[in-house]
């Protein structure tokens, strides 16, 4: 089967997310690199893109050129995945959907809530795939988990506990790193900083493992570091449409903690628990039963979570692999076989959603508020 041909914007050299989608989207033999516009320097990113193999004439100064440059090739990108800035991800997915593109953005995926349903419909009209890069759902045993709580395993979940909390953001001496800055600026980041970086992962999580939807919300917000004008930690109270009781804590000033992702998942007749930092394993404890270690790679396991392992138990996979898989259920929703673990621009919407609610409900002292898009009311 030939390779698809795929095509990047941002994620250059030096980036922090860049590496991972280019490992993960070459992983498996799925894709080709084609195509990159991957700096806002055009002569940096041109030269870049050529030292990874892309011909000279598909490496790109800018996305606009790339665009110009792809729409009309027969040979054209299937994919392009969008890894820039916050601010910009809306113009650009919007313009490669409307050209007859397959995109994968970054989180998150608008600005706005408004921005987002303009993406889902403009992904309806098209036809065409917008996927959102929440890659952590695409670990195999939060596929397993995510499996047993479908199958019941659990019984009807009745609360999810999860956080994203690390230290990384904590010296206050650090304030002008350009990696840090532009989480806590508006103009950047949009209306929410911790929250919307790293806390949307945690809230697509709980819905992605209970297999329900956020309806309500109280948050508190908090800038620990008082010179940021976002915030830094945030707790966010939440209801599901199924009547699942959600706790989320996300913290960028938990100095000692590293990464800080995990999830608890309480249901009538048994519980889970995993951490990214431990992605090999998921906790089980059935009611009145002893606690069991499920391994990613034994027998037994449920389909996705066998599916997306590539190695022997006992050896890990980690993030680049995670972000692989993302890319092997988009390249087989490309060629037609649908894969419903695949985070798309409804996900998307709905966590902006969230975040333009939190926003509202921590400035109001925590008051309750409906977390749901409009068009999903």
């Amino acid at each position: 089967m030939a390779k698809l041909k795929w095509g990047m914007i941002g994620g250059g050299e030096g980036s922090q997310i860049g590496p991972a989608h280019r490992m993960g989207a070459l992983a498996d033999g799925r894709f080709e690199m084609a195509a990159g516009a991957l700096d806002h320097r055009p002569d940096i990113g041109r030269e870049y893109a050529q030292r990874l193999g892309v011909a000279v004439d598909r490496a790109y100064g800018d996305w606009q050129e790339m665009l110009a440059g792809e729409k009309d090739r027969e040979d054209r990108i299937d994919l392009v995945t969008v890894a820039t800035p916050n601010s910009t991800h809306f113009e650009i997915t919007k313009a490669f959907l409307e050209a007859g593109f397959n995109v994968l953005c970054e989180k998150p995926m608008t600005m706005t809530v408004e921005e987002g349903e303009e993406i889902v419909e403009i992904a309806e009209k098209t036809g065409k795939i917008c996927a959102v890069n929440y890659c952590y759902s695409a670990y195999p045993m939060v596929r397993q988990a995510r499996a047993m709580v479908r199958n019941g395993e659990i019984g009807k979940v009745r609360v999810v506990v999860t956080n994203f909390s690390h230290g990384h953001h904590g010296d206050a001496t650090d304030a002008d790193n350009p990696r840090v800055r532009w989480r806590y600026d508006p103009a950047m980041a949009g209306v929410s900083g911790q929250f919307a970086d790293c806390g949307i992962h945690a809230m697509h999580m709980a819905s992605f493992i209970c297999d329900d939807e956020v309806e309500s919300l109280s948050a508190d917000f908090a800038s620990a570091i008082s010179s940021r004008e976002l915030e830094d930690d945030a707790m966010v109270n939440f209801r599901m449409q199924g009547g699942t009781i959600g706790r989320l804590w996300t913290s960028s000033v938990a100095i000692g903690r590293q990464h800080g992702f995990e999830i608890q998942v309480f249901g009538e007749t048994g519980g889970l628990r995993w951490h990214a930092e431990q992605p090999n394993q998921l906790i089980y404890t059935p009611v009145g039963g002893r606690t069991q270690i499920i391994e990613k790679g034994e027998g037994g396991l449920h389909e996705d979570a066998q599916r997306l392992s590539r190695v022997a138990i006992a050896h890990p996979e980690g993030f680049p692999l995670a972000v692989a898989n993302i890319y092997c259920d988009l390249a087989d929703a490309i060629r037609g076989e649908k894969r419903d673990g695949l985070p798309n621009a409804a996900d998307g919407l709905r966590s902006m959603a969230a975040v333009h609610t939190a926003v509202a409900s921590a400035k109001e002292g925590g008051v309750w508020m409906d977390a749901r898009p409009s068009i999903f009311r």
